[in-house]
């Protein structure tokens, strides 16, 4: 399947050929003939799909059709509401890669930044709104928005929203929408209150599931590199030492970590950032937009900040602390290898998550190879016995006993010397 299979009209088809688009993906490939029919959509779908472009692609084709028949009208007729400033952000930039050629006006907003220049875009007339909750609602009731217009509405990430508490603000911005409208709805997991809100707002949809979260990870070429957590840092500095690896993103299971590889990886002459929920906003997204335009070699993240990065040719991954959870993994390893390019993924792993890559390997189906040409590698055959895993869990406890006590002595000393 091509995207030239999919009714496309010339301008988009131009425009993701540019990017270097050829193949729809599984949930672009089922989502657009029925979204381009006018059709409800229902999408179980991950971040790393790249649904984005199932529904920003036929939402473009639908409005540029209807522009062409109005010739005139500024109200917006497309909203799209999503969680966070980094998401909706790369979706607006989504939509200005595949409408370039096309005569549609877009804006972004959301909270973090003044309103000002925000407002002027808005005041100009504009078709496509990308949005946060918060920052919707806010420009609504200064009476900057009018949503009563709006033929096209997406939520996009909607178990998210349940998550981060935007559940009763996205049911404030439903009351203002028309009745009458094309909804399509996207949601990674579908937990008990996010299906009914589907089953309150969504007439006769069409249900879309893309594939099953353990057999993406096939696409990608993977490799285990057994080694001591205190030589992971050399061993991901070694590896680094190959300069085509231009782009890598490198996930750790804490924020603390995250910054700890970041001041590392700059001991050593390496560009890095970090982005995880303890970065500002403004932060997060100075990291994200240096990563991608390659003033900065490395994102390091975790993988609740990790949900909103979206890069469309990454093909390095490192997994510098194995995942607790099976399917987080493949999450992780599913930002490269997107689109039928090439997609590496490289997992650091000490005898504490050996259990954690026989869980992996079972969830995949598939033996990881492992990797011993290298100058940190340990033996590991199997895992932790229970009796090993309460030793260390006593010896990280006592260590961390230690460390309050020696932080107490040292602000007592510095309030002494007062």
């Amino acid at each position: 399947m091509l995207f030239t299979d999919l009714g496309l009209i010339d301008p988009i088809l131009k425009a993701l050929e540019k990017q270097g688009y050829k193949s729809p993906t599984p949930i672009q490939e089922q989502a657009i003939p029925y979204i381009l029919e006018g059709r409800d959509v229902l999408g179980a779908a991950q971040t790393w799909t790249w649904k984005t472009a199932a529904f920003a692609i036929p939402t473009l084709q639908l409005l540029s059709r209807e522009k062409k028949l109005a010739h005139t009208n500024t109200a917006i007729k497309s909203l799209i509401l999503t969680p966070t400033r980094e998401l909706a952000i790369q979706i607006e930039e989504n939509i200005q890669e595949y409408g370039k050629g096309l005569q549609l006006k877009h804006a972004v907003i959301f909270w973090g930044v003044s309103q000002h220049s925000q407002v002027q875009k808005l005041k100009g007339g504009i078709d496509i709104l990308v949005a946060t909750p918060g920052r919707l609602l806010d420009l609504i009731n200064q009476g900057f928005i009018n949503l009563s217009h709006v033929e096209i509405f997406t939520l996009d990430e909607a178990d998210r929203m349940l998550d981060m508490g935007f559940i009763n603000d996205v049911r404030k911005v439903l009351t203002l929408l028309p009745t009458k409208r094309q909804t399509l709805f996207f949601s990674a997991t579908m937990p008990r209150e996010i299906a009914h809100l589907a089953d309150d707002i969504l007439n006769n949809p069409v249900k879309i599931e893309v594939t099953p979260v353990s057999s993406t990870a096939e696409k990608v070429e993977q490799a285990v590199f057994f080694v001591q957590k205190s030589d992971k840092k050399s061993l991901l500095t070694t590896i680094l030492g190959n300069k085509k690896m231009t782009q890598v993103l490198v996930f750790t299971r804490t924020k603390h970590g995250a910054d700890r590889v970041v001041r590392d990886l700059e001991k050593d002459g390496i560009t890095a950032a970090a982005i995880h929920g303890n970065k500002a906003q403004n932060h997060r997204q100075r990291a994200l937009s240096n990563f991608k335009t390659g003033q900065v070699r490395v994102l390091v993240a975790t993988d609740i900040a990790a949900r909103w990065i979206d890069i469309d040719e990454l093909m390095f991954v490192i997994n510098y602390d194995l995942p607790n959870e099976p399917e987080t993994y493949v999450h992780r390893i599913g930002r490269t290898g997107r689109a039928g390019k090439d997609g590496v993924a490289i997992s650091f792993c000490d005898q504490e998550e050996f259990e954690y890559l026989l869980d992996i390997e079972k969830l995949t189906w598939q033996k990881i190879r492992r990797m011993e040409n290298h100058p940190y590698h340990i033996s590991i055959t199997a895992p932790l016995s229970n009796a090993e895993k309460k030793k260390i869990n006593a010896e990280k406890l006592e260590r961390k006993k230690m460390y309050r006590r020696e932080g107490n002595e040292r602000k007592e000393w510095n309030y002494r010397r007062r």
